[in-house]
């Protein structure tokens, strides 16, 4: 169990990398045990832009910025005046304003390497130090389409010699290091797979193979990603585009969704009011559920005020106008990335806790216009066994 995150001051969010290798360690061992046999290879998601400095030898010299640290303010300035408008590496949490800010602070000395979440496990696992997937790398400014650093980064005041090696997620990065398979119980001959992004992960597990299917994750927060055979971006928008292979995910996250549904009833209300609502007869309500002011995708306005009134007294009908304008803001979310290029779903299945709603299905179906259905599988980490699989398969 990780500890949580440490927050000294408001925007900071940090944690100690040494806390996620024990939890790395607790897992693998768990894995081993309870599969009876080791497995032949391993890939690692991670949080997208949670970043931290290291050591040659791969030991932390600074606290993770966690992904929803935003301190990096001043960084993050600097970076809009030579990235490009579409580029994922603009704003106070992106990748490249963590490793600006990191690398410039005073007590800051002996690092090579910045290095993302799933970057680090994964060099810990096989003993190379310096390497990111393609998808993590996104944040840090990295260019997909042309994959490689782009000439704009060259011109931050940045050490350019911290920039990791990029390799396309699913790439074999080499076998598990002698003395951590030791310490693992797994085989000596085990193959570590470059990951992906927690949100990659999760939708490769969904189920998505076709051009046009789509998932939305029904969690804390709205996070939309459609397959494309092109990549859209847009930072006006909040989206941006992770490549897999010759395809992309495109999509972006609301920060509407299931926290602000947990703000006002249990998870038992939920289930129980859930069941009075006729999904095929609209409420009249026309909410924009936020818990405080902001939002980042399909508007990417800080200041967006919620619009929850006015409220009924009827606590079914109060939910139902929440999870209709969830639902707009899903379709508002899925209109935007077709007006840029990507193709409208053609079917979206869903993930996280929300997916288990029937109503919710019902009344997503009837807003979006496809059909909507449950991922197949919902754990991020199905996802990049999926990875580690192919892989493993094509060594």
């Amino acid at each position: 169990m990780l500890p949580p995150s440490r927050h000294p001051f408001e925007g900071a969010s940090e944690q100690e990398p040494n806390d996620w290798w024990q939890a790395v360690g607790d897992v693998v061992v768990g894995v081993v045990d309870g599969a009876g046999r080791p497995p032949r290879a391993i890939s690692v998601d991670g949080t997208s832009s949670t970043l931290a400095l290291y050591g040659a030898d791969g030991e932390s010299r600074t606290p993770a910025l966690m992904y929803d640290d935003t301190r990096s303010r001043v960084e993050a300035a600097e970076i809009a005046t030579v990235a490009p408008d579409d580029s994922a590496a603009r704003g106070p949490g992106s990748a490249l304003a963590k490793l600006l800010h990191l690398a410039r602070r005073p007590a800051g000395e002996g690092f090579v390497h910045a290095l993302h979440q799933a970057d680090w496990i994964s060099g810990r696992l096989a003993g190379r130090f310096g390497v990111a997937d393609e998808n993590n790398a996104l944040k840090m400014g990295y260019d997909p389409v042309v994959r490689q650093w782009p000439r704009w980064i060259q011109a931050l005041k940045l050490d350019h010699s911290l920039l990791p090696d990029v390799v396309p997620a699913g790439t074999a990065l080499g076998l598990v290091a002698p003395d951590i398979a030791r310490d693992l119980g797994l085989a000596p001959d085990c193959l570590v797979v470059s990951g992906t992004t927690d949100s990659n992960a999760a939708t490769l597990a969904a189920g998505v193979s076709e051009i046009g299917d789509a998932v939305t994750s029904l969690g804390s927060t709205l996070v939309l990603k459609v397959l494309s055979d092109r990549r859209v971006g847009s930072s006006r928008h909040g989206v941006y585009s992770h490549r897999l292979g010759d395809r992309w995910l495109a999509g972006g996250a609301s920060n509407s969704g299931g926290a602000v549904l947990r703000h006002y009833f249990t998870v038992a209300q939920i289930a129980a009011l859930s069941e009075r609502i006729d999904p095929e007869q609209p409420s009249a309500l026309t909410y924009y559920p936020l818990l405080k002011p902001g939002e980042r995708f399909p508007h990417n306005d800080p200041n967006l005020a919620p619009v929850m009134s006015p409220r009924p007294t009827d606590d079914a009908v109060f939910l139902q106008g929440l999870l209709e304008g969830m639902a707009r803001i899903e379709k508002a979310g899925y209109d935007c990335l077709a007006e840029l290029g990507a193709p409208y779903p053609k079917r979206v299945f869903s993930s996280g806790g929300g997916a288990v709603n029937t109503r919710w299905q019902r009344i997503r179906e009837r807003i979006l216009g496809v059909p909507v259905l449950r991922a197949q599988q919902s754990e991020a980490a199905y996802g990049s066994a999926l990875l580690a699989r192919d892989a493993a398969l094509a060594a």
